[in-house]
């Protein structure tokens, strides 16, 4: 049943209605976001698209932002924004989240690359088989294929 029906009664029921009072009630009742149960993208979801508006910046080794960045310096910088902390590195990142099976996966889940148990990159996973990452020396940010099989991931807490 559409809610465009009652907004005519409930701006009646308040009585002298302003029109900002009943062009609020219409928001409210139209626009899903504004509505208090839609549920707000996680802070995986937020930080991924952090991540995505920094494509084509350039790599530099040890950067973390705003306008360069290695792999792990794209992964503090975009969580940081949503209000998350993370530690520097790729493994030190790796410590810190909450780790997760490849079946359990989730869009903003940050995707660990490894070689034995060393870890030596980190992107963020896009959906598709995909990550938003800073690949190496002469490339940008850039959204890419998982090209390993060797990886993990983790979950921001």
């Amino acid at each position: 049943m559409s809610a465009l029906p009652r907004i005519p009664a409930l701006a009646k029921r308040a009585g002298t209605a302003s029109a900002l009072t009943v062009a609020t009630l219409a928001a409210t009742v139209l626009v899903p976001g504004l509505t208090p149960d839609a549920s707000a993208a996680t802070a995986g979801e937020q930080a991924l698209k952090v991540a995505a508006s920094k494509k084509g910046s350039p790599y530099q080794w040890g950067a973390t932002g705003p306008n360069r960045f290695d792999c792990s310096g794209l992964t503090l910088y975009s969580f940081k924004k949503v209000g998350k902390s993370l530690p520097r590195t790729a493994a030190d990142q790796y410590n810190k989240t909450r780790h997760i099976s490849g079946g359990s996966r989730q869009t903003g889940d940050l995707v660990f690359f490894h070689s034995g148990s060393n870890v030596y990159h980190v992107g963020i996973y896009a959906g598709n088989n995909k990550i938003w990452h800073a690949p190496k020396p002469g490339t940008s940010v850039r959204l890419e294929k998982i090209w390993s099989n060797s990886v993990w991931y983790g979950r921001v807490k």
